[in-house]
């Protein structure tokens, strides 16, 4: 399983990999404007490409997100806890704490564990992280009027054609099905390089905080979720879904968002990089115990 799994995270080490190693040998990065095309272009064509042909019934797919966006909501309340506990400034970790990586990472994870069975019930958590992430995190991170900054981000209305798309179960005309498909192939790429351009310059206190919010972050949201799951009588398969899912290391795009709003960005990478690394450790054994 740890075979597996590896295969899974190494193009994610590679990725960040490359941007570490490009900026120490002296070569610029041009990060803002990576930013912008990955939130204005790539992401939206990601989400369209993913989603728009997903199949999954009304019911599941209603329950499930409510119960995904139950677990998010009490992960943000949580967060000023946990902003205490490592005093830092709530404003940095309440991203962090709601937002894992349930697309890239979570997505084959699930695959591998569950099956095309189980995968539905991982895209559907992995829809309600996209959308909370794209409005309230697209607020959070703005530095005008959050508003403004909500009806202009181009992925809030990729999730809603996708949903859209899903739950009628319409497909995408073929050229707008391809041109999508193109586009989004250069989205996660770029967010893992840009990763790794800021952790060229992490440093040792952030490794040290990063891995004690990961060990903190990572219980309290297999007990969440789990209890979530409890309290609506989701199907077992879905409540182990539901819970691995949000047990998912920080994701990338909180990097992003950080970087956007300039918000200790480096730290925040840190947190992405701990997590990303601890979880070769937690997730085999949290396959093991599900399964």
């Amino acid at each position: 399983m740890l075979v597996e799994l590896f295969a899974v995270m190494a193009p994610v080490l590679a990725g960040a990999g490359l941007g570490f190693f490009w900026v120490r040998l002296g070569y610029p990065y041009p990060i803002e404007f990576v930013t912008r095309l990955v939130f204005n272009i790539g992401t939206p064509a990601l989400v369209l490409a993913s989603l728009a042909g997903a199949s999954i019934d009304a019911h599941t797919f209603g329950k499930t997100m409510l119960a995904a966006a139950l677990v998010i909501s009490l992960m943000g309340v949580a967060s000023f806890g946990v902003a205490r506990l490592l005093r830092r400034d709530w404003k940095v970790l309440i991203a962090p704490m709601m937002y894992p990586n349930t697309g890239n990472m979570g997505l084959p994870v699930v695959l591998y564990a569950f099956g095309s069975a189980g995968f539905v019930y991982g895209i559907t958590v992995m829809v309600t992280v996209s959308l909370f992430q794209f409005t309230i995190g697209a607020m959070l991170s703005s530095r005008g009027n959050p508003l403004k900054t909500l009806v202009k981000t181009p992925t809030v209305y990729a999730i809603l054609i996708s949903m859209a798309l899903m739950l009628t179960d319409t497909a995408l005309p073929g050229w707008i099905a391809n041109t999508v498909d193109l586009m989004s192939g250069f989205t996660v790429p770029l967010m893992l390089i840009t990763l790794g351009v800021s952790l060229a310059s992490i440093r040792v206190d952030n490794l040290r905080s990063g891995l004690g919010f990961s060990l903190v972050r990572i219980p309290l949201a297999a007990a969440t979720a789990w209890l979530v799951a409890e309290l609506l009588n989701l199907p077992a398969l879905a409540q182990m879904i539901l819970v691995l899912q949000m047990c998912m290391p920080v994701a990338v795009f909180n990097y992003l968002f950080a970087q956007r709003a300039q918000r200790e960005p480096v730290y925040v990478a840190s947190l992405v990089f701990c997590s990303t690394l601890l979880a070769l450790f937690y997730l085999p054994a949290l396959l093991a115990f599900m399964m």
